[in-house]
């Protein structure tokens, strides 16, 4: 599926100029977040070379999107850009996790995604020329690819089957949101919580069980408090359906997520 002849390759005509740290929204990172310009390696470019919206581009077209591509390291913690920020910036996640989250004046906040390895976001807000919608933060130490708008809208006006695959994932965004929504109005917690631990194992591995969320985060993301959270997976860890490991979850018996996923009933409280 992928033209290996250019997997894992540096571009032959990347500009290391364009490849240095970069800050993306005036002072949003810290001073202490920023990267050392520094050459990066092939195996970064892999990042996006096996990206499935870039992976058929042709050597030449992805030595141009290479050229476009600027290198940032950024620390736990950082503001990569925030809800209202200008929509200037397509990123993408080389190691680490970012955290797509909102907040309310009170201080509540709702994590909407964990975008990791490999893994592309901005693109709404990148392609409409609008605000940024949400928050994004480092969840972790992570390194990113920027993309400057001004390059890439430009460059996928060139790459028409481009086009259409940004059109398949703005698509899948959307599936994505409905499926959150309807978790959050019609199921219970048992429910809601299985179904985010499924999507998670499957989105960041298929068939991967570990996941790395704290139960914090993952009350965020399903809008139940914390201790809630804990008392679940507690009940479900003394059945040996999930393990419990600092920073992380591991699922052991998916299928009985799966089955309280679709019921939404209140059993395996």
């Amino acid at each position: 599926m992928w033209r290996t002849v250019a997997l894992g390759q540096p571009c032959s005509q990347c500009d290391p100029s364009m490849m240095g740290n970069v800050k993306l929204l005036d002072d949003r990172v810290p001073e202490d977040n920023k990267a050392v310009p520094r050459p990066f390696a092939s195996s970064k470019l892999a990042v996006l070379r096996k990206h499935p919206y870039f992976c058929d581009l042709d050597p030449e077209a992805f030595d141009q999107l290479c050229r476009y591509a600027k290198h940032s390291t950024l620390k736990r913690g950082a503001t990569i850009v925030s809800r209202g920020d200008p929509g200037n910036s397509l990123i993408a996640v080389i190691s680490g996790t970012v955290k797509i989250s909102v907040s309310s004046a009170d201080g509540r906040s709702a994590i909407l995604n964990l975008i990791g390895p490999g893994e592309i976001f901005g693109e709404v807000a990148v392609l409409d020329g609008l605000a940024r919608t949400a928050d994004a933060t480092a969840n972790t130490n992570c390194e990113i690819f920027v993309i400057d708008r001004r390059e890439f809208i430009p460059f996928v006006r060139s790459q028409p089957a481009l086009a259409m695959k940004f059109i398949e994932l703005l698509c899948t965004r959307l599936r994505w949101t409905s499926d959150q929504v309807e978790e959050v109005i019609l199921q219970n917690l048992p429910g809601r919580l299985a179904s985010a631990l499924l999507r998670l194992t499957e989105k960041h591995k298929p068939g991967g069980r570990t996941i790395a969320i704290t139960q914090q985060e993952i009350s965020e993301m399903v809008g139940m408090s914390r201790e809630s959270i804990n008392k679940q997976l507690r009940a479900w860890a003394a059945r040996s359906w999930v393990r419990l490991e600092h920073g992380a979850i591991v699922v052991l018996n998916a299928g009985m997520l799966r089955e309280l996923a679709e019921a939404g009933s209140d059993e395996g409280d």
